[in-house]
């Protein structure tokens, strides 16, 4: 279609070609004299920016995502009282020919002016400001993570096997050996005797594992090695403190007396990047709803997806928007009438990690949603039963973030019941088509279990 057969929807509309020094403008021809222009990146020059688009009569804008830089220029039109979009740069298709930064926002202006453009999905700024702290805090985690590596290649370089005998050499015996050799332990016998009592290997093999070459350089690199990430460790607890006091900020939702507040709750493993802080209960304040209870999710995982879909539920009109919008759901690519593709939508999104972690948690659970995923498994193998179970996990979610309420656990043969009545049905409807008519009548067990027959 020709684009003067399209009617404008935006007449006051801009488009933005971000870069990392320059930022291209564009606005109808007929505002300004010049309707293209470059403004630096300092902030002097985002103010200038948006002083000329309100003087051009501009209140709708478009720009791309370009890596971090359109956080400031997105924070800076957004409180001058623009309205902006901000446009992935995939879903963005440019004219044929020689790409250049002042098409690019002519084309992004037009695009725009035609209401062609959807704008991804932000979170209220509050909210936004809790998603920043909790980004910095995994990037905490990441660095914290790499000195274990150097702890273990220290531990190596001296020989000693100490992953061998424990699962965790962060752990608390772990750490307590590890310790006690940069202090100058050397004794094997002795840090044996550190064990603790949830340590499945015997005092013995522990102390085969400790006989090692302790050469001063390892050891350095060791203590180095550990006071690293204890700095980090550090800093994860400020960030907490940090975290909490943007918590508190938020306006509750329930009483401080609610009875589903003190509900007993499963009990769950200590994890070892944990919050410092009461993080369920103000997470359960502050949306009503106490999501932890759904097996698989944690505090740490419900922070997460909070942080990133917001408050409002109303941002997603259904769950089927909600799972589209994580990438869970199939994306049919129907071609003639036939479905030639439907795999999920590759995307990257912390919301949609944290459900796929808390699916790939329940593959010992004894819950529901436990005994679903094992199911999916053997049927469709691990990555595919993950998916499913975690499209399922966000479905759940966003049920009790739209009406409230609390989960409660169906049993843990709930899934196979279902399934097997939908099967029964299946299975009749297509003995109907064929003129006849099944009776079913479940089979007698003998004393040791077995099915047999009448």
């Amino acid at each position: 279609m020709e684009a003067g057969l399209l009617s404008m929807i935006n007449l006051d509309a801009a488009g933005i070609d971000l870069g990392s020094e320059t930022h291209w403008v564009a606005v109808p021809s007929d505002r300004d004299e010049k309707p293209i222009r470059s403004f630096g990146c300092f902030t002097a020059d985002l103010h200038e920016m948006a002083g000329w688009l309100k003087e051009c009569g501009i209140k709708s804008i478009a720009m791309e995502s370009t890596g971090v830089y359109w956080i400031p220029v997105f924070q800076v039109l957004e409180s001058s009282g623009f309205e902006v979009k901000l446009v992935n740069a995939r879903h963005i298709k440019n004219v044929p020919g020689r790409k250049t930064d002042v098409l690019d926002c002519q084309w992004l202006q037009r695009l725009h002016s035609y209401g062609l453009l959807s704008g991804s999905f932000r979170p209220e700024d509050k909210i936004c400001v809790l998603r920043s702290y909790l980004r910095h805090r995994d990037t905490l985690v990441k660095h914290a993570s790499t000195h274990i590596h150097h702890m273990q290649k220290a531990l190596i370089q001296m020989n000693l096997h100490l992953h061998k005998v424990l699962s965790d050499i962060t752990g608390v015996t772990g750490m307590r050996m590890i310790r006690a050799i940069v202090d100058g332990e050397r004794n094997p016998s002795v840090l044996a005797s550190m064990r603790g009592r949830g340590v499945k290997k015997t005092e013995g093999e522990i102390m085969k594992a400790l006989q090692g070459d302790y050469r001063k350089e390892h050891v350095f690199a060791l203590r180095q090695a550990i006071e690293l990430y204890d700095v980090y460790h550090q800093k994860i607890e400020a960030c907490d403190i940090e975290i909490e006091k943007i918590l508190k900020q938020f306006d509750s939702r329930v009483s401080a007396d609610s009875p589903a507040q003190t509900k007993v709750r499963r009990k769950q493993k200590q994890r070892k990047n944990q919050s410092h802080i009461d993080l369920r209960g103000y997470l359960y304040r502050i949306t009503g709803v106490d999501f932890t209870l759904i097996p698989g999710l944690e505090a740490l995982s419900v922070q997460t997806i909070i942080s990133e879909v917001g408050l409002n539920p109303s941002a997603f009109p259904s769950e089927k928007h909600f799972t589209s919008w994580l990438g869970l759901c199939p994306n049919n690519r129907i071609t003639g009438g036939k479905i030639m593709k439907s795999s999920t939508r590759k995307v990257v999104n912390r919301a949609t990690n944290a459900f796929r972690l808390a699916a790939q948690a329940l593959a010992n659970s004894h819950s529901a949603l436990g005994a679903y995923y094992r199911r999916m498994r053997s049927r469709l193998g691990p990555s595919k039963a993950n998916t499913a179970t975690a499209h399922k996990l966000a479905r759940m979610f966003y049920r009790l973030w739209k009406s409230g309420g609390t989960y409660v656990e169906p049993g843990l043969d709930y899934y196979e019941k279902k399934y097997k009545e939908r099967v029964i049905t299946n299975m009749k409807k297509k003995a109907k088509a064929l003129g006849f008519n099944i009776v079913i009548e479940p089979l007698e067990q003998n004393a040791t279990g077995q099915l047999c027959s009448a």
